[in-house]
């Protein structure tokens, strides 16, 4: 079912999720399709996290499989207690949010990472991706500590745009 997406300065978005326990496989099954939908149902999306749905989990999903800049990707990628294990480099980059969608902005990132999660049924999982892909994890993993790209900009008068429509 796609979900309505919270939108910025609601105060849900700036909380921390909760991890899920191994015995929560229905309820990991369950949002992680509405995140599915939600993401699916959004225009150029490529992720979205729970918290964003209002359901304060840590659970994320990322499909970059259709993006123009994504040289790697591993399709849908439903990641529940996602952890960064590695994340080497850095490079500035675009992005904009959902739940910020008038805006896009300039955030610095790693270029490669290493993420650790099990998928909603509990099967361990570990993703080692680059570039655009791992962008796109690591603003969904932030959503889950309640960090948004207006967190990450080194300036909010020279890295902060307003979206084209």
């Amino acid at each position: 079912m796609i979900r309505e997406v919270l939108v910025h300065p609601d105060p849900r978005l700036k909380q921390t999720a909760r991890a899920l326990a191994p015995h929560e496989t229905d309820l990991a099954t369950w949002i992680a399709d509405d995140l599915v939908d939600t993401m699916r149902g959004g225009p150029r999306t490529v992720g979205v996290a729970a918290p964003q749905i209002g359901e304060l989990v840590r659970l994320v999903v990322v499909d970059c499989s259709m993006h123009p800049k994504a040289t790697v990707e591993h399709g849908l990628l439903a990641l529940v207690n996602p952890v960064v294990v590695r994340a080497e480099g850095a490079e500035i980059g675009r992005e904009g949010c959902l739940s910020i969608p008038e805006i896009t902005a300039n955030v610095r990132r790693a270029t490669h990472v290493t993420v650790e999660a099990t998928d909603p049924l509990g099967n361990p999982l570990r993703v080692e991706t680059e570039g655009f892909e791992a962008r796109a994890l690591l603003h969904e993993i932030d959503h889950l500590d309640g960090v948004l790209i207006l967190d990450r900009v080194a300036s909010l008068a020279t890295d902060v745009f307003r979206r084209k429509r």
